[in-house]
C-alpha cells in the first residue's frame, strides 16, 4: 500500500529519524547545560536548610545565582547522583560552577569550618560567654565544669553543632593533653597528681605571657614549694576575690593580700585547692619541665617581662626599679 507515492512503512521510518534528531539534540542541550559553568562570579557561601528537598534545594540555587535553570539541576540529580543523598548544612560554591559541580558539592557535603579560639588563662565562664555568643553555635550550654578542665586552643565546627558538643570536646582534649604530658614528665618535679599540675599550670599562665618565661616562672614557684614558702601570687589573690566570675576591674589592695581564702597565697602556704584559670599545654609543659634555677622571686621589668632574683636583696632592688619606671610613666602621661 502507497500513500501519496510513499509506503506506510517510510513514513513511519521517517517520523521515527524525526523524534530521534530531536531526542539526541535534547539529550544534547541538557548534557551541554548541565555540565557547562554557571553564572557565579565569586565564591559563595550558601545555607541548605535541614529537610530540604531536590526542588527547594534548585530553586535556592537559582535564586542565589549559583545555577541558572533549576529544572537542569534537578533532571542531573535524578539522572547523575545515583541515589546519594544531597546534605544540608553550610557549603562554598566556587565561581563558575556547573549544575554538576553544584550537585558535587552537595553530595560531598563538606560542611564550612568555622573557628572559635579560647585564650590561654581563661576561666570556664569567660569561655561558656564566648561559646554562649556564637550565632553559629546551637543549644543550651551544659553545667559549668570544674576550673582547668577546659583546654585553650582553636577549635573548628560546622554552622550548627552543639554547645554542649564542643565543651565535651575541650574536656576531653584536655584530659588526653594532661595524661599525655604527666607521663613525660621531669622525675624531678615534685607534684603529687595531674591536678597538682594544672592547679601550678593555671598560675603561670596568669603571671605571664611569654613563651620563654614560663619554665622559669615555674621554676620560681616549685623551688617555694620546696622551701615552704607561699606562692605569694597575685592572680591567685584576683581569683579568692572574684572566684572567676568577673573580671577585678581595679587594682589590688593591701586588704585583697590579707584576704581570708583558700585562694589567697599570701596568708595559704602551698597551692590552691584548684585551678584558678585554664591552663594552655605550654604552660602544663613549662610545670612538668621547669627550668634549672635558683630563683625564688620576680617581678614585672617594664617590658611585658619579668626581672627574676635568686635572694631578697636582689628581688628588692628589681621591685626598685620598677616603682622608679612606674613613677617616671605617671609623671610622663
Amino acid at each position: 500500500m502507497k500513500l501519496s507515492g510513499k509506503t506506510l512503512a517510510e513514513i513511519i521510518g521517517g517520523f521515527l529519524f524525526i523524534i530521534v534528531l530531536i531526542g539526541g539534540g535534547a539529550a544534547a542541550w541538557f548534557w551541554n547545560a548541565f555540565n557547562t559553568g554557571g553564572p557565579l562570579r565569586d565564591e559563595t557561601v550558601l545555607v541548605i536548610p535541614k529537610g530540604s528537598g531536590v526542588n527547594a534545594i534548585a530553586d535556592l540555587l537559582a535564586k542565589e545565582g549559583v545555577i541558572q535553570n533549576p529544572l537542569v539541576f534537578k533532571l542531573g540529580v535524578k539522572f547523575f547522583a545515583k541515589e546519594q543523598p544531597l546534605h544540608a548544612g553550610e557549603f562554598k560554591f566556587p565561581p563558575a560552577a556547573s549544575p554538576r559541580g553544584a550537585m558535587q558539592v552537595l553530595i560531598e557535603g563538606k560542611s564550612v569550618l568555622h573557628r572559635i579560639t579560647l585564650a590561654e588563662g581563661w576561666t570556664v565562664r569567660e569561655v561558656f560567654d564566648v561559646l554562649q555568643a556564637s550565632p553559629l553555635l546551637e543549644g543550651p550550654l551544659p553545667p559549668p565544669p570544674a576550673e582547668g578542665t577546659l583546654l585553650p586552643e582553636t577549635y573548628f565546627f560546622v554552622r550548627g553543632d552543639s554547645r554542649g558538643a564542643l565543651v565535651e570536646r575541650m574536656k576531653g582534649n584536655m584530659s588526653e593533653t594532661l595524661a599525655r604530658l604527666w607521663a613525660k614528665r621531669d622525675p624531678k618535679v615534685d607534684l603529687e597528681s595531674p591536678l597538682q599540675a594544672v592547679i601550678l599550670a593555671s598560675i603561670v599562665e596568669k603571671e605571664t605571657g611569654l613563651k620563654d618565661e614560663r619554665a622559669r616562672v615555674a621554676a620560681v614557684f616549685h623551688n617555694r614549694l620546696k622551701k615552704g614558702m607561699s606562692l605569694q601570687s597575685d592572680p591567685t589573690v584576683i581569683y579568692a576575690v572574684t572566684l572567676g566570675k568577673a573580671p577585678l576591674g581595679r587594682d589590688l589592695t593591701y586588704a585583697d593580700l590579707k584576704l581570708d581564702s583558700p585562694y589567697n597565697t599570701y596568708v595559704v602556704a602551698g597551692l590552691p585547692p584548684s585551678p584558678i584559670a585554664n591552663p594552655g599545654e605550654a604552660a602544663l609543659k613549662a610545670v612538668l619541665h621547669p627550668k634549672a634555677t635558683k630563683e625564688l622571686y620576680f617581678v614585672a621589668d617594664g617590658t611585658g617581662g619579668h626581672a627574676f632574683a635568686e635572694t631578697m636583696d636582689g628581688h628588692l632592688k628589681n621591685v626598685a626599679k620598677w616603682r622608679k619606671l612606674q613613677k617616671q610613666n605617671k609623671q610622663a602621661n
